[in-house]
Order: C-alpha cells, then structure tokens, then sequence
C-alpha cells in the first residue's frame, strides 16, 4: 500500500487559532525520542502555541466527513476532547485523557473512503504511513510501517452518522499526524538519577500542551511517575514509591510543590535536584519552594526558596570545572607522540610506543591512556599521561575483527567494541578489573563502527550498519543486581544522515556527528539533537577528507582530517558561531576530548 499524496480535511472539519507561535515541537522523521535538551531551545515549551479550535460534527455530513472531522478534531485536548467526543455514538466509551497512547502518521494520509454501506451502518477505512508511537508515559518509539485503520459507523436515531467502533489495539488511543503532534505537545525532560546517586539523566517525553496554567503541575507530575520504560531499570528517582501532587502555585516567578507524605525522610537535596532540573524548562519559573503536607523542607544549608538554575553539579554533562575555564583535547602527533592541544600547537605529553596509539583516548581523571594499534585489532593502555609510559595490549580482536574507538565514562570505566560484519562484542573494564564482555549486548548480531558513552554513564550513542548502510542510534546502560550489564534497547536518532562515520557527545542532549545528509556527495560534521530534531550542519569551508570528530560541553567541536596527504586538526575560527568557517592550523589526527 502506497499512501496518496496529500491530507484531506474538510475544510469546515477544523481550525486554528495563533497565539503568538515563537516555534514548534519535532516529531523524529526515525528513531525514538530518548531526550532533548529544551532547556536550550529557541523556544521554552510553555511558550505561546498554536491552539487547534476543533469543530463539531455538521448535520449532514455522511460517513467519510465524520470520520475526517473526528482524526481532525482529535488533536484538540481541551476539556478533555469533548468536541471529538461528538463524534462518537457513546462519547464516554472513548477516554484518551492527557496522557494518551498515540500513533503518529506522516502528514500525507489518503481521504477517508467508504468500503460497506448499508441503510444505517457504513465502514469507513483510513491508509496512510505511520512513523511511529508515543506510550502512555510520553515515549515516542519509531514503527515506520504501512498503516490501515478502519472505523465502523451508524446512523443515529436523529438521522446523523456517529462512529461506533474504532481502530487499533489502544482503543483509547489517538491516530494523529506529525503536524498533529507538533502542534499540540512538547517533548519535555524528566531528570532521574544515573547508578552513581549524583548524576542527572534525562528522560525525553512528549507532553500535550493544553494550557500554559497547568504545565508546571503536569510536568511534577510526570517526573512522579518515575522513568519510561526505556529507562526504568537504568535510573532512579529520589521520590520515594507512592508520592504524589498535593498541588503547585507559581506566584510571580516562584512554583510552590507541594507532595504527599510519602516523600517524608526522602533526601531533599535530591528531590530538590529533579526538581530544579525539570522546572528549568518553563520559562516563568526561576525559583521554587518544596513543601510536603504543607510544611517547607529545605535542602542541607539552603534555603527555603531554591532557584532552578541551581544543582549544577549533579548536571548530565558533569560538574563543572571549577578554576578550569577551558578543557584540553588530546591529539596523536604527526611524529608519534600523544599530545594535548594547546590553541594551534599540539604539545607533547607522551612519546614512545604507547605516544603511536591510533585514536587515543584519555580518561576522565587523566589518569590512564587508551588507544587502538595501526590496524585497529588491539586495544592498548598505557599510564600515567605523561612522559614515556609503556604500552600494554588490554584486548586482540578476533580474526577479520576490529575495535571501535575507546570510550572512557566518568568512574573510569573503558569501553570498545569488537565488531566485523555480522556480529559485535561489547567489552568493558572497570578501573582495576580486567576487560569483560557485556553480559546482554542489544547490536550482537550487527557491525558497529563507533560507541560512546555519555557523560551520565546512562546512555550510549553508535554507530551500526543496517541494511548495509550505516545509522546512528542511542541505547541505554542499565545494572544489574549481580554487577551485569545490560546494554541496549538501541534505536535511530535520526533519517536524515545516510551515511555516517564518527560520533562524539557534544553535550547531553546533541551529538557532533561527521556523516553524508540525503543531498550530500561529501562527508560534513553535523549536530544531531538526540531528541530527533531536525540536524544542523556546522561551520563551512573545505574540510579535505574528514575522519574523525571530537567535542565537549562548552568546547569547539575539532575534526581529524586528512587533505593532500596530511593529517590535521580543523576548529572553527569562531566556534560560538554554527556557521563560522573551519580552519586547519594543527598537524595531527584522532582528537579527543577526556569524557
């Protein structure tokens, strides 16, 4: 089944009315929004929207205009859907509520066409292509798929058509477009705690946005009810089992959270930290008071009244740099020498063997070196980052096999991949411990050319081929009781790279990412949202043949390049700008930023 060209809505089935539209939320063309980073975005998501005013159902509208009034009319949340209710025979059969299970449609759907009819019963069927779903708990996973819904009808006793049975499993769900969707919810974030009780993650949802009033309530809602699935197991949350919204008042630019007792005894520096995290989002809060049964709690040494810009240092990309205003990237030298890269000039820190090491790679805590040899069959290590250190070989690949870049998390923790084209190990080696493979590894059965970590030690970003062509996608680090790791639950960020061949964290929320875009004939460095959002190409210029990428929070994304027969390092001679051109002042390759 091919879906025609083209929506149709009758044109008395709907309306809009603009509230000042400053920007839209994005459905992922592919992929699952794991999280984005709002906070950042050019717009906040309780920011003026576009509001769908829903019509009711005319009088002598047959089947086929019902059933298009009612998808039309199904994107309007207020009062609880109460004009696409109309719409149905038994309207309280049908109760999507605000957190409903969606499937999301391409914007091209053919017009709903009658295939049965009789006197008083018609069956009415909708095609078009699906691109994926949002769950109950506001995640949206990729299903790209043909899709066919069907709605029975009847007449009722008055002589109207109403719909009497719909489609799909969820039969409180909605069927609604990309367009839909990015009119009426917000992909939002809900801060959870990774395994290490400090560091913050971001749990990406879709939210639907129906009054600005309500948004800050719903939103501690939502972080109350605890992770999506794809997360839960892999995080925590400080609330304790059970806690829920007494309410919430936000006075000039002050929430006030009020919880149930359950959270009583509970840390509340780190509820307090969820808390500043998720509210940071809504642009009338700055500061926020947490209550429980009506009665303030304060943080240890802090005050009643907290601003949400606070906790920075339980941030997803780490603490901040205190007295270190600018990180260090570490490159290999054109003479064999590890060096860390100094403005233009690359000074050395290692030499000897272990200063050759191919994609080199420091840890976090500059305490030990990774990098692979020429071939990229041996993973090595060497410490301390400094003089001539020797180089010890930690892994060999397997034969016809090769190991992905070294990836470092912030405990000192080591991980590759071996991988060659039909099956892939995942190794990891605590600081201490020898190397030891993933006891459930979710790309078994697939080539991955590059793996990192996140800074939040949660999430992991690759590189994998599918179908032949490579993909980047994000998956999740979850812990076991026994000390095993399960890491998975791997799926695409994005369509819109054909082609990619390097990946680094630029921050918790973006990646920096050198691939070929659907219009490209050349390799380009990228920022692709995790949340799936649309990717921006960065800086302009000749790049030469780029084959490596690095980047850091705060810090300019670098590239490995290779441009008549030399190896160099490209930045952006004004990396605060996306669009400054790239310059290539440093001989050397395999940058690298410590995690």
């Amino acid at each position: 089944m091919t879906a025609r060209a083209g929506r149709f809505r009758p044109l008395a089935a709907a309306a809009a009315l603009t509230l000042g539209v400053s920007g839209c939320a994005s459905v992922p063309s592919g992929g699952q929004v794991v999280t984005g980073r709002p906070v950042e975005r050019s717009e906040r998501v309780d920011d003026p929207y576009v509001r769908l005013i829903p019509v009711r159902p005319g009088a002598g509208w047959g089947p086929e205009q019902i059933v298009s009034g009612f998808l039309a009319a199904s994107a309007g949340f207020d009062d609880d859907h109460r004009v696409a209710k109309e719409y149905l025979n038994v309207q309280n059969s049908w109760k999507p509520g605000l957190r409903p299970y969606v499937t999301v449609m391409q914007s091209r759907i053919t017009e709903p066409h009658v295939v049965r009819a009789s006197a008083g019963e018609a069956t009415v069927k909708v095609t078009g292509d699906q691109l994926g779903t949002i769950s109950t708990d506001g995640q949206y996973t990729a299903a790209p798929k043909d899709i066919e819904a069907t709605f029975q009808l009847a007449k009722a006793p008055q002589g109207q058509w109403r719909i009497t049975s719909l489609p799909g499993e969820e039969k409180s769900g909605l069927l609604l477009t990309k367009d839909d969707v990015e009119r009426t919810m917000r992909p939002v974030n809900l801060y959870f705690f990774a395994p290490d009780q400090h560091s913050l993650v971001p749990n990406g949802i879709f939210l639907p946005v129906v009054n600005r009033e309500t948004l800050p309530a719903r939103l501690v809602q939502a972080l109350l009810t605890g992770p999506t699935s794809w997360l839960n197991g892999a995080v925590e949350s400080a609330f304790p089992t059970g806690t829920k919204l007494r309410g919430l008042s936000v006075e000039k630019d002050v929430a006030t959270v009020d919880l149930t007792s359950e959270a009583a005894g509970a840390g509340v520096d780190r509820m307090s930290a969820q808390l500043a995290w998720t509210l940071r989002q809504l642009s009338g809060i700055q500061f926020f008071r947490l209550r429980i049964d009506g009665e303030t709690v304060t943080p240890d040494g802090g005050n009643a009244v907290q601003p949400v810009s606070g906790w920075t240092g339980n941030s997803p990309d780490g603490p901040e740099r205190i007295g270190q205003p600018h990180q260090n990237a570490y490159v290999a030298g054109a003479s064999g020498f590890l060096a860390a890269l100094d403005g233009d000039h690359a000074q050395p820190v290692v030499t000897g063997p272990a200063g050759h090491l191919s994609h080199p790679a420091v840890a976090p805590d500059y305490r030990e070196l990774a990098g692979l040899s020429a071939k990229g069959d041996r993973v090595l290590t060497a410490a301390p980052v400094t003089g001539s250190p020797p180089a010890r070989t930690l892994l060999t690949a397997h034969r016809g096999a090769r190991f992905t870049a070294p990836s470092w998390s912030v405990d000192g923790t080591l991980w590759t991949v071996e991988s060659r084209a039909d099956q892939s190990w995942l190794w990891v080696r605590p600081r201490g411990r020898p190397p030891a493979l993933a006891a459930h590894w979710g790309l078994g059965g697939r080539e991955v050319l590059a793996f990192r970590v996140a800074r939040d030690g949660v999430r992991a970003a690759v590189i994998v081929r599918l179908d032949g062509r490579p993909q980047v996608q994000i998956g999740r680090i979850a812990h076991a009781g026994d000390g095993s790791l399960d890491v998975g639950s791997f799926l695409p960020v994005s369509s819109e790279l054909q082609d990619a061949i390097d990946l680094a964290w630029r921050d918790y929320g973006n990646l920096a990412v050198l691939g070929r875009a659907k219009r490209d004939s050349l390799y380009l460095p990228y920022i692709m949202p995790v949340s799936g959002s649309a990717i921006t190409s960065l800086g302009v210029g000749a790049l030469g043949e780029p084959r490596t990428i690095a980047a850091a929070p705060g810090e300019p994304v670098l590239i490995g390049t290779r441009s008549n027969g030399k190896d160099q390092i490209c930045r952006q001679r004004a990396a605060d700008k996306s669009f400054s051109e790239w310059i290539c002042p440093t001989a050397a390759r395999d940058p690298g930023y410590p995690n």
